[in-house]
């Protein structure tokens, strides 16, 4: 066992409380990770509030990245020392799902018992596969890519979630062409990301649209071509001027229900809806079905933009080492671990791009 310290999760919708926990040695197929960084996404905060349900104490976060500093037995091609950008997904590899190339949605997991407990032997759950928000983590050899020393901890942390749903939900998901129009419904972390892989996937143009004018320009600076104020009474109509046309493909990437029962209008003839943001549960969202039928449009689920990370991921790094993907930009602050609830309070509070953890 390993002592560490790790903002714990006691009740729904309360700040999160530091303590000392006990960490038990990788076990087969299973690496320790040291971790530099993490990542406060809203994912974290929405199951703290309890948007999600589950059980607790919990420590969460997911957006991790660290060293490995112990490898259990049946490792293959992991070695201490490396460093490693650390996911929620962990995959089987062999259910029908990994099988076809969608191992973000694996059938059999495995939900083990957690490696956490309290000094009293009460057991803490590893929420998302990770519990992040920790000085160490034991997780799958499965949810781990190698990345080079050479790249900030912050910017590898970031390509464990937000990096990879929004590049992923507009190339894997929305497999998206290049000379295409795509609107980007919120511009926030997963947003501004989605905006990044359009671009990079050679997007005609590239409309943002969101609730303020800052985080417009924001998104200009990561690719967007044109920007739209979603107070405005029928954003549809603007963006439609400024493409000549419906979009080819949009993307909401906030789990607002407006934002999802408006998302349909601005699709144009046979374009695609990519359904990222996550609303509470039991949230219900509403569209006109004969519209999509007569106009040949679709939905689809994206869930961590159907990546592959042993695929996905070191091309991601080499397109932020070649300076085609912007990764320190997306850093808004900097925080240690006894400041979490501070850093999680400035997340909420609408104007941080990503807020990191650093050890």
């Amino acid at each position: 066992m390993t002592r560490i310290k790790a903002a714990v999760c006691t009740a729904f919708g309360k700040p999160l409380e530091l303590e000392d926990l006990e960490l038990r040695a990788p076990q087969a197929g299973e690496i320790e990770v040291t971790l530099e960084a993490v990542a406060i996404c809203h994912s974290d905060i929405h199951y703290a509030d309890g948007a999600w349900g589950g059980d607790l104490p919990a420590v969460y976060g997911h957006e991790a990245a660290g060293r490995i500093s112990a490898v259990g037995p049946n490792v293959a091609d992991l070695i201490e020392g490396q460093r490693v950008v650390v996911t929620l997904i962990k995959a089987c590899g062999a259910c029908p799902n990994c099988a076809s190339g969608r191992p973000t949605i694996c059938e059999t997991p495995g939900t083990g018992p957690s490696p956490l407990t309290r000094g009293d032997g009460t057991a803490v759950v590893k929420a998302m596969n990770c519990g992040a928000f920790a000085e160490r983590v034991v997780v799958d050899q499965s949810q781990v890519v190698p990345l080079p020393d050479d790249m900030p901890p912050e910017a590898v942390a970031l390509m464990a979630c937000g990096v990879i749903t929004g590049v992923g939900a507009v190339v894997n998901a929305g497999r998206l062409r290049a000379g295409e129009d795509v609107v980007v419904i919120g511009a926030g972390g997963v947003g501004l990301n989605a905006i990044q892989g359009a671009r990079i996937a050679g997007a005609r143009r590239i409309v943002a649209v969101d609730m303020t004018a800052e985080k417009l320009e924001t998104a200009r600076a990561f690719g967007a071509t044109d920007g739209v104020l979603a107070t405005e009474k029928e954003p549809w109509k603007e963006v439609m001027r400024v493409l000549g046309r419906g979009a080819d493909l949009v993307a909401v990437t906030v789990g607002a229900i407006p934002a999802y029962n408006d998302a349909p209008r601005f699709l144009g003839w046979g374009g695609r809806m990519v359904m990222v943001g996550m609303p509470h549960s039991g949230a219900m969202a509403e569209y006109e079905p004969v519209v999509l039928a007569y106009m040949a449009q679709g939905m689809t689920g994206s869930k961590m933009g159907d990546v592959v990370i042993r695929r996905d991921i070191p091309w991601l790094a080499d397109l932020y080492r070649q300076g085609r993907l912007k990764l320190d930009e997306l850093v808004s602050g900097r925080w240690s671990l006894d400041q979490i609830n501070e850093a999680i309070e400035d997340t909420k509070a609408g104007g941080a791009k990503r807020n990191v953890i650093v050890f």
